[in-house]
């Protein structure tokens, strides 16, 4: 059923994750699944442990170092302490530092860092189940145009003043927007009964732009000089507005979002191998692909919600994780949610320091960084599956 793989591909673990990468076709999905497998198996598992340890390590130290910088800068030692005496009490470290120090840590920077890595995980992991379910290695999370219409969804409430809720209405209508969206973008895609992964792709561009034009039309119409300045977290994005009580939402999504994709890890796979492939091992695609859509369009609408738009973490952080341990998501999918974390969490540190103490948008840092960075990898692949030919 399926054409034999090259020799080149069983012999390059990387010419294999190239043609996972460039989506190879249905034919050629038994050869592209042998490579993806063996690849993963000879890095083993003591090589995965190392990733993890690495992982957590750099998540730890961007943590600890958005805790001590930002327009005041408190040292690591009572930046620790103060951790320490919120988690453990007086008995264990007696409090010797300002009381300034702990607002700063505890109330501010703590929240911030919190979300931060939530969001990034959240984008993540929803970026490397989209390339997986549209085979598409330059899809992310607002393909389907739930980011935009999250983003158009809060400039209405904002333009008309319809804050009923205060701050949790920016946040209700921003996922009710992203909802909507998803809505239409399905019901556009849907042709005979069957929703193809280039019609998704298609209707969510398509939607992306009609929904930023529709934006920007509000903005430009809108008698309150001040809408653009606050319009611009919910394109751009940022975490200035974090507290303790928008973390349970993000955190419980993520718990619930990244637990379904690690049980579905497999029939993931499977769709890497090509939609015939799948449906030969009784996998149906169809339902597969539209509930796996629901699930990251509901995730990054979460995000969206509650840190405005920011992009290239869901596009790049796969791509990484890939080349560190390979496409299996049984095994990408926790290291994906860890790098997404640690990026996000370090690009809002630049976000805020740069020009303290003013901030950046985050969305621009991570566009920055990102898109350099995949301009190269598609240059790099490119020149890789050149000389392979």
């Amino acid at each position: 059923m399926h054409a034999p793989a090259s020799r080149k591909e069983k012999a390059n673990s990387h010419e294999a994750l190239i043609a996972i990468l460039q989506s190879a076709p249905p034919a050629r999905g038994g050869a592209v699944q042998h490579g993806l497998e063996g690849g993963a198996s000879r890095r083993g598992v003591t090589g995965y442990a190392l990733v993890i340890v690495l992982m957590v390590a750099l998540l730890l130290g961007v943590s600890l170092a958005g805790l001590m910088l930002g327009s005041v800068h408190i040292p690591g030692g009572t930046a620790l302490a103060i951790l320490a005496n919120l988690v453990f009490g007086d008995a264990l470290v007696e409090p010797d530092w300002r009381t300034a120090y702990e607002t700063i840590v505890v109330q501010t920077r703590m929240p911030r860092v919190f979300l931060a890595a939530l969001v990034g995980a959240s984008l993540g992991v929803t970026g490397m189940t989209i390339q997986s379910i549209v085979r598409n290695p330059l899809a992310g999370p607002s393909i389907l145009g739930v980011s935009s219409g999250a983003a158009t969804g809060a400039v209405v409430v904002m333009r008309w003043g319809l804050l009923g809720f205060g701050a949790f209405t920016l946040h209700i209508s921003a996922f009710l927007g992203g909802l909507v969206t998803l809505f239409v973008v399905f019901w556009v895609a849907r042709t005979g009964g069957q929703m193809t992964p280039t019609r998704l792709v298609l209707a969510g561009v398509a939607m992306s732009a009609i929904l930023s034009a529709l934006t920007s039309l509000i903005v430009l119409t809108s008698p309150d000089p001040q809408l653009a300045s606050r319009v611009l977290f919910w394109t751009l994005g940022g975490f200035g507005t974090a507290q303790w009580k928008l973390i349970p939402i993000p955190l419980a999504a993520l718990a619930l979002g990244l637990g379904v994709m690690l049980v579905q890890a497999r029939r993931l796979n499977l769709l890497m191998a090509g939609d015939e492939s799948a449906v030969a091992l009784g996998l149906n695609v169809q339902r597969f692909r539209q509930s796996m859509f629901v699930l990251a369009a509901a995730l990054t609408g979460i995000t969206v919600a509650v840190s405005g738009v920011i992009g290239f973490v869901g596009l790049i952080m796969p791509h990484i994780v890939r080349f560190l341990v390979g496409a299996d998501h049984r095994r990408a999918l926790p290291v994906v949610a860890l790098l997404g974390a640690s990026f996000t969490i370090g690009a809002d540190l630049v976000a805020r320091t740069v020009i303290a103490p003013l901030e950046l948008p985050v969305g621009i840092v991570t566009a920055l960084v990102g898109g350099p960075f995949f301009i190269w990898l598609l240059r790099r692949d490119a020149r890789a599956l050149g000389g392979a030919r």
